[in-house]
This record gives C-alpha cells, sequence and structure tokens, in this order.
C-alpha cells in the first residue's frame, strides 16, 4: 500500500497544521506496512523528511494558497493517479483540499469546523471545506468535539474515526532546571516566574486580549513579580494582541516572542510557573498536552475539546469570566500543593498520548479504506 502525505497547506512546519505533519512524519520508520511518500512544494523537501528514508515529490506550484488551492480543485487527482497512490493523506484541509476525488482520501481534521465556515467572506474556503469533506472517502478527527461539530454538519458519522495527536515524549519531558533566574532560548532570555502561553495570534477565540486583561488585574491585586509570555507566530489578530499588551499597565512585564521554534518549547515550557490556555473552541489544544509532559502546571478552557484532552489533570475556568481567570492565576502562583498535583496528574495523563500510536491507527484506517 503507497500512501501518500499532502504537505501543501502547512506552513513549512510554522504552525500547529505543520507541527501536526512534522511530529507524524517523525515516527514514519520505514518498517510500517505501506510505503509513504510525501508531496509539495520544492521548499518543503527536508522540511519534514530531515534524517529519514521517506520519499518526496515536488510538485511545481506556486508558494500561495490561492494557487495550491486551484491546483488541488484542478489537478490533484490526475498527479495522486501518476504517483500510484492507494490513499492519500491531507493532514491540512482547513486550507487545501481537492472537492472531488479518483483516489480515496483521508482528511484529517484538527480545527473546528464551525469556526472555518461561519461568518467567514473566504467563499472558496468554504466550498473547499464543506465538499471536500462530504465526499472524501474517511474523515479522521483530532477529538470527538470535532466528530461531534462535523456531524453537526451533516457529515456521515460513520465516515468519521476519533486519532488524537500525540506528544513526542524524546522532546518533552520534565527536564533540569539549571538556572533558578531566567531561561536562555537564543535569541530571548526571560525572567522568572512567569506564565506561558503558546498559541498563534491567528483570532479572538485564542482569548490572547482576555488573557492580558486577567493578567493585568492579577498583578494589580497581588504585586507579584510574575511576567506573561505569549510564544506564537503573528496571524490577523496580531494588531488587536498588540495593542492591548502595549495599553496594559504592566506591559513591561508582557512578553511577545513572536514565530518560537517547536522543538524550544520544552525549556520554554519547563521554566515557567504554569501553562495558562485560555482558548474557547479549541479542537486539539496539543500544547496543553506537551506541557504537562515537561511536568509543568496547566490551566486551560472548560469549552471545546480541553477538557476532553486535558482530564482531571488541568485546573478548567471561564475565560470569559474575568473574575474566575484573575483567580486563576492567582491560585496558580500563591499555591503550591495545587501545582504540585497538576503536575503529577499531567505527567500521567500526557504519557497516555504518543505518536506512534497515532500513526498506527491511521495506517490500520488506510488499510481498511482500500480492502
Amino acid at each position: 500500500m503507497k500512501i501518500g502525505i499532502d504537505t501543501f497547506g502547512c506552513d513549512h512546519a510554522r504552525s500547529g497544521l505543520g507541527t501536526y505533519l512534522l511530529s507524524f512524519a517523525s515516527c514514519l520508520t520505514g518498517s510500517e506496512p505501506a510505503e509513504f511518500e510525501l508531496f509539495g512544494a520544492e521548499i518543503d523537501r527536508f522540511t519534514y523528511t530531515s534524517g529519514q528514508d521517506i520519499g518526496f515529490t515536488a510538485v511545481p506550484v506556486a508558494d500561495s494558497l490561492s494557487a495550491q488551492r486551484t491546483w488541488h480543485f484542478t489537478s490533484s487527482n490526475k498527479f495522486s493517479l501518476s504517483q500510484k497512490y492507494d490513499v492519500v493523506l491531507y493532514p491540512a484541509p482547513e486550507r487545501v483540499l481537492p472537492i472531488s476525488y479518483k483516489v480515496p482520501g483521508i482528511a484529517v481534521v484538527n480545527s473546528v469546523l464551525s469556526s472555518l465556515v461561519e461568518g467567514k467572506k473566504d467563499w472558496i474556503q468554504k466550498i473547499q471545506i464543506k465538499r471536500g469533506l462530504f465526499k472524501v472517502q474517511k474523515i479522521i478527527a483530532a477529538s470527538e468535539y470535532i466528530r461531534q461539530d462535523l456531524i453537526s454538519h451533516g457529515i456521515d458519522s460513520e465516515k468519521i474515526e476519533v486519532v488524537y495527536n500525540g506528544i513526542d515524549h524524546k522532546l518533552f519531558f520534565p527536564q533540569m532546571d539549571l538556572d533558578d533566574g531566567e531561561v536562555s532560548i537564543k535569541p530571548f532570555s526571560i525572567k522568572k516566574p512567569y506564565f506561558i502561553y503558546g498559541s498563534r495570534l491567528s483570532g479572538p477565540e485564542k482569548k490572547h486580549v482576555e488573557l492580558i486583561s486577567a493578567f493585568s488585574e492579577f498583578k494589580k491585586k497581588t504585586g507579584l513579580p510574575h511576567r506573561l509570555v505569549l510564544a506564537g507566530s503573528d496571524g490577523d489578530y496580531s494588531a488587536m494582541v498588540h495593542k492591548a499588551a502595549f495599553e496594559s499597565p504592566y506591559a513591561s512585564d508582557i512578553f511577545l516572542t513572536g514565530y518560537f521554534p517547536h522543538e524550544s518549547f520544552p525549556q520554554l515550557y519547563s521554566g515557567a510557573e504554569a501553562l495558562v490556555f485560555p482558548a474557547e473552541n479549541e479542537g486539539v489544544g496539543l500544547p496543553v498536552l506537551e506541557a504537562m509532559a515537561t511536568g509543568v502546571p496547566v490551566a486551560c478552557s472548560n469549552s471545546g475539546a480541553l477538557p476532553e484532552i486535558a482530564g482531571d489533570a488541568a485546573l478548567l475556568f471561564n475565560s470569559n469570566d474575568l473574575s474566575e481567570f484573575t483567580d486563576v492565576l492567582e491560585r496558580l502562583a500563591l499555591d503550591s500543593d495545587l501545582r504540585t498535583g497538576l503536575e503529577k496528574k499531567g505527567l500521567e495523563r500526557s504519557a497516555k498520548f504518543s505518536w506512534e500510536n497515532t500513526v498506527s491507527q491511521t495506517i490500520k484506517i488506510a488499510e481498511n479504506l482500500v480492502k
């Protein structure tokens, strides 16, 4: 069985979708009961396959979303047939996806469909997502929350299977803290103590502005020396987040890193007082598990898939309630017993997730599809 993996739409591994593909590909050892081949832009020839014996075929398409969408609409079927793929895996259906299939396809959905199509002006994206997902042969949903959202949009429940994202336990594990005063990750030097939130500044649902407000109230109320580190690439909501940080009375204690390499997050997490993840309507929330795996206490929103992913290992809160949000920060800062309990539960919870399991389950779904 030959499985093609579409790298288009994955932002050259500089976004959540790219991180998914990077992590998935890193667990392809060559001993699987399937042959894998990646395809996409020439610039990504070694982005996801460095040090691994995985084939890659470059497709001569401009490095723009519109050009890549057009290729998926008009040429992807011909390409997949020519490469003799038995199945094609689409890790970024939120961005690029065919609207018909001559080779069976598996769409990996890591986002909530409702947030992608409702109220958006991008009609091409709406057509691509709705028609493409309705016609694709199989859908892997990264959480039960995503699965239920897909079903609510009329997609056949029988073709949707839940396969959770994994964690790279070789990268995310409790680390020795050699410096009590600061964390140095070139070109950054971040003073402790700090709360960390790792997420792209992509929209209001990420709740960066609400976090800044709660942090400001926390600082005003407690006078503690904590800082707030927002680690994530700029997106459509960047201007609003930067404005909120600049206007905060505690702007000097708010640090926006911009794009932050995935391989540097373990060190950033390990130096933090806690990970605070306030996003609502989140479909995956992988940073929650990654922080848990490094032994860091986690507090996250009580909405979306986060309660499903975190289980009882995180402190859940309403990110739209400023008073409750502020109280959570205060408890994380002052209650050492709470932090110790969350650290222990987080390590136990995160141990249940691995990319090896994700790859294995995906291969089984592909095998069943081509029987």
